[in-house]
C-alpha cells in the first residue's frame, strides 16, 4: 500500500491505479483544485509520480495539465499578441509564423507539449525541404523563442537543439566586396540622373558622403535636410530642448556653421500604407556633410516643390516604391537603350559600375565607413555617424565634437576634389 499524503490522493480504477495531487489553486467554492494522472499498474509508482509532481510544485517547475494541453496554434496566438519589437521586425516574425510554423502544427492539430526533440526534428526536416537553407534557419530561429517562451508554463524545457561547435572550424563566407573609389561613386551617381535626374545624382552622393540607410534616405524630408535643418525642426520633443538649443549654434547655412542632414526616421510599408517609423536602433542623429554636398543638396531642393528631398520619377516616395528593381540595377549593372515610340520613358544606354555589378545598394554605406577609417577618425566619431552604439567605456564618456565634425567634412571634401582633378584625364 502506498504512504498517504494529504495532497496526495491514489484509488484503483479498473485494472490501473490513478494519482490525484493538489494543484496549490483553490476552485471558486473555495475547494482544492487537483490534477490527475491514471494508467499506473501499481501504488508505489502512482504515488511517487504524485510526489514529483508536489516537488515541482513547490520549486515553480510544475506544467499544469490544462497548461500543459494548450494548442500550438493558441498559443502562437498569445505569442503574437505578446511580441514588442519594431515594425520590421515583427512583421517577419509574422509572416514566418502564418505562412509555416502554423499551417503544419495545426494541421496535426498539436498541442505544445506534443512538440518533444522528435516533432521539433521532423519540423526543421520539413522545412529545409522545402527552402533554401537561410530561409529555414529564419524559421528555426523564431520557433525556437516561440518554444522558449512556453517554459515554464506550457512546457518543462525546450526541445530546441542548441548548435554547438565541435570539430574543425569553419570559418563562414563573408560577402565579396571590392573598395568604393570615388570615380566608382561618380559613375553611379551619372547612371542616377539618366535614371531620375538630378534627385538620383544627389542621392548617390549623399549616400555616399553620410553612410545613411536607404529607407532613411527614402524617408528624408526637406525640414530635416540642409539648408532648411535645423531652422525648420518641428522640435516636437520637450525633452530635447537643450539639443534644439545646440543644432541651431551648431548647424545650418553660414560661415560659422556645419551643413548638416538630421536623421530622425525612415519609411517602411505597414498596413498596406507607406509610414514614419524611427531610425533603426533608435539611432538618431545628426550628419555633418562637405561643402561640395552641401551645395547639391540646396541646389535639389530649389528645383522641386516635393516635400521627399529624393522624389521618385513621379513625384512620391523612393520608399514606395521597388527602388532595387526599378533604379538601382540599372544604375549599378548598366542598361541598354531606351527608345522608340512603344517605349515608356525613353532613355539613353548606361554603363555598369564594375565594382557594383550584382552588388547590393547597402555596400555604399559599408563604402563610407571604410572610407572614415581609412582617414583616421575616432571610433566613436565614426560608429556614431553610422548610428551604431558604442559599448562599454568609451560609449558612456565619449561624445562627438565641433573638431571631430569638422575634421569628417574636411577629408570628404578632399575626396571629392581629389576626384574632380582626376576626371578630365581619367576614364571612370
Amino acid at each position: 500500500m502506498a504512504k498517504a499524503h494529504q495532497h496526495i490522493h491514489v484509488e484503483w480504477r479498473g485494472g490501473t491505479c490513478r494519482v490525484k495531487w493538489w494543484s496549490g489553486e483553490y476552485l471558486d467554492n473555495g475547494r482544492k483544485r487537483y490534477e490527475s494522472k491514471g494508467g499506473f499498474t501499481d501504488e508505489e509508482s502512482a504515488y511517487e509520480h504524485g510526489r514529483d509532481k508536489l516537488y515541482e510544485i513547490r520549486h515553480g517547475t510544475h506544467v499544469k495539465n490544462r497548461d500543459g494541453a494548450t494548442l500550438m496554434s493558441d498559443w502562437l496566438d498569445d505569442w503574437l499578441g505578446a511580441m514588442d519589437h519594431r515594425h520590421l521586425t515583427e512583421r517577419g516574425y509574422r509572416s514566418v509564423i502564418e505562412n509555416h510554423i502554423r499551417p503544419y502544427f495545426k494541421k496535426q492539430n498539436a498541442s505544445v507539449a506534443d512538440i518533444d526533440i522528435l516533432a521539433y526534428r521532423a519540423f526543421k526536416k520539413r522545412m529545409h525541404s522545402k527552402m533554401k537553407a537561410s530561409s529555414a534557419k529564419t524559421v528555426m530561429m523564431v520557433f525556437g523563442m516561440v518554444l522558449d517562451d512556453a517554459v515554464p508554463r506550457l512546457i518543462k524545457v525546450s526541445p530546441v537543439e542548441r548548435t554547438r561547435r565541435r570539430g574543425k572550424f569553419v570559418k563562414k563566407a563573408k560577402e565579396r566586396k571590392r573598395d568604393m573609389t570615388p570615380e566608382a561613386v561618380e559613375q553611379l551617381a551619372r547612371n542616377a540622373q539618366t535614371v531620375f535626374g538630378e534627385a538620383g545624382n544627389t542621392f548617390i552622393w549623399t549616400m555616399a558622403m553620410t553612410g545613411m540607410r536607404p529607407a532613411e534616405l527614402f524617408g528624408l524630408t526637406r525640414e530635416y535636410c540642409y539648408p532648411n535643418w535645423p531652422g525648420t525642426d518641428p522640435r516636437s520633443d520637450p525633452e530635447e530642448y537643450e539639443r534644439y538649443e545646440e543644432d541651431a549654434l551648431r548647424y545650418g547655412p553660414g560661415a560659422d556653421l556645419m551643413p548638416a542632414i538630421r536623421v530622425e526616421r525612415q519609411v517602411q510599408y505597414a498596413d498596406s500604407t507607406l509610414q514614419f517609423f524611427s531610425p533603426k536602433y533608435d539611432s538618431h542623429r545628426t550628419l555633418v556633410v562637405p561643402p561640395f554636398l552641401a551645395e547639391m543638396l540646396k541646389s535639389l531642393l530649389a528645383s522641386h516643390d516635393r516635400d521627399w528631398v529624393f522624389p521618385a520619377i513621379l513625384g512620391g516616395s523612393l520608399g514606395a516604391v521597388n527602388f532595387d528593381y526599378r533604379y538601382w540595377r540599372a544604375i549599378a549593372d548598366g542598361a541598354e537603350e531606351r527608345s522608340g515610340p512603344r517605349t515608356r520613358g525613353a532613355r539613353p544606354a548606361i554603363p555598369a559600375v564594375p565594382s557594383f555589378v550584382g552588388k547590393r545598394l547597402y555596400l555604399m554605406r559599408h563604402g563610407h565607413k571604410a572610407w572614415l577609417d581609412e582617414d583616421g577618425h575616432s571610433k566613436f566619431a565614426t560608429e556614431s555617424r553610422m548610428g551604431h552604439e558604442v559599448p562599454g567605456v568609451e560609449g558612456v564618456y565619449s561624445s562627438v565634437t565641433v573638431p571631430m565634425e569638422r575634421a569628417i567634412m574636411k577629408t570628404l571634401q578632399e575626396r571629392w576634389e581629389g576626384l574632380q582633378e582626376r576626371l578630365p584625364s581619367k576614364d571612370l
